[in-house]
């Protein structure tokens, strides 16, 4: 089947007021769109009978969903890690890291890094990133990219110090596995590398980090894209099977699509159907929902 484009990545929280304006005052986002979500769209999710409210947040040219549900989920878990396989963060791009990363610890971020904000060295990309957590504990990434690095789109873009989003990365326990399972999506490799060293290390609080990173873009649109860590070193755990759409950790990915009916002939099965789209799991059980979107 082909992936048209990332359209949101999509994040369950506790609190809606509390999550809005954390991503707004600390982060630059701004709100799109505020409203109780569809039944059928909630079902599809969920599994089960349960409300939601959603808001859709814009910084720059790409879109940040927040979802609060009724009854809610249960809460990240403790103790995680990035190598934790239902890691999944978001890359937030900036035009000036330490203007952003100041700005950050004035609205309740929980750290991640290890020593502020750290330069990569050329094998790992030379950018520099940072990583830490919103009040509901999803794990984010700010991120700078020196001239020649990244999409060229992040040299020019105006605004700051928080300009768009770049990528959201998800661990993963088999690569191979997962660039099968993306491919049939239509998504290509655009890059990859292994990343270790101290640096890796303070970036993600862990130690001895061997880090397999793969840059996934379907063919029409490089960001924003989807990043896969195969974690090497450490090994981390894997979802709980009996988790729920709700839960705090349950986060999606949402890509267009050309024509969702073709899910079955492109091998991939569906956890959910709703026309004209699907909810399917990932082999690490990382939920992307497919939506097939009429041309205006």
């Amino acid at each position: 089947m082909t992936v048209l484009r990332l359209l949101r990545i999509s994040l369950n929280v506790g609190d809606l007021r509390r999550a809005i304006a954390f991503y707004r005052d600390a982060l630059g986002f701004a709100v799109a769109a505020e409203q109780d979500a569809n039944p059928d769209w909630a079902r599809l999710i969920a599994g089960t009978e349960a409300r939601c409210r959603t808001a859709r947040l814009r910084l720059g040219r790409q879109e940040l969903e927040l979802v609060a549900w009724d009854p809610p989920g249960t809460k990240y878990p403790p103790d995680s890690t990035a190598a934790d396989l239902w890691f999944q963060h978001v890359a937030i791009v900036t035009n000036d890291i330490e203007a952003a990363y100041q700005r950050l610890q004035q609205h309740g971020m929980t750290p991640i890094t290890r020593g502020g904000p750290q330069n990569l060295p050329p094998a790992a990309g030379a950018v520099v990133a940072y990583k830490f957590r919103d009040p509901d504990m999803h794990p984010l990434e700010l991120i700078y990219f020196p001239p020649g690095a990244g999409d060229p789109a992040w040299q020019s873009a105006a605004g700051g110090p928080t300009i768009g989003i770049d990528h959201s990365a998800l661990s993963v326990s088999n690569a191979e596995h997962s660039l099968a399972f993306y491919g049939r999506l239509g998504l290509g490799v655009r890059s990859r590398q292994i990343n270790s060293g101290p640096e890796q290390d303070r970036l993600d609080r862990l130690s001895n980090v061997a880090l397999d990173v793969i840059g996934l873009s379907p063919a029409t649109s490089i960001t924003p894209h989807v990043e896969l860590l195969c974690y090497q070193a450490p090994r981390g755990r894997a979802f709980d099977p009996n988790r729920s759409g709700r839960d705090i950790a349950a986060s999606r990915l949402i890509f267009q699509v050309e024509d969702a009916g073709v899910l079955q002939a492109s091998g991939v099965s569906a956890e959910a159907k709703e026309e004209p789209g699907a909810l399917i799991l990932d082999p690490d059980g990382h939920a992307i929902m497919l939506l097939e979107i009429p041309e205006q």
